[in-house]
């Protein structure tokens, strides 16, 4: 016997606001024994600390599904433009570099 995968459709709305989407360059998880959350934050350089704009909670079967998702998109990205180069000292890790500045006296 075969098993036939039903495609079911989704309506999804996209309202304007979450369209613009938010910008993290820092993404923190933690779990517990029925959900993972994941907090998307913002860390900028010479700020000491790094704020949240939004969190994500999920059961852990929905959390493997994003993470298998996220696998497979890395892959197909990288086949067609090449390895992500990774910077830093591995996961967590943000890297901020001071900006070169040529002639200070020129900036106001």
């Amino acid at each position: 016997m075969t098993e036939k995968k039903q495609q079911k459709n989704i309506n999804l709305e996209l309202r304007e606001q979450e369209a613009e989407g938010i910008y993290a360059n820092l993404a923190l998880i933690t779990h517990s024994a029925s959900e993972f959350i994941i907090d998307f934050a913002r860390l900028m350089p010479g700020l000491p600390k790094a704020r949240i704009h939004a969190r994500i909670v999920m059961t852990p079967q929905n959390f493997k599904n994003l993470y298998r998702a996220i696998g497979e998109n890395i892959s197909r990205y990288e086949a067609g433009h090449g390895t992500i180069p990774m910077h830093g000292q591995g996961i967590g890790s943000v890297n901020f570099e001071e900006p070169i500045v040529e002639d200070k006296d020129k900036i106001h």
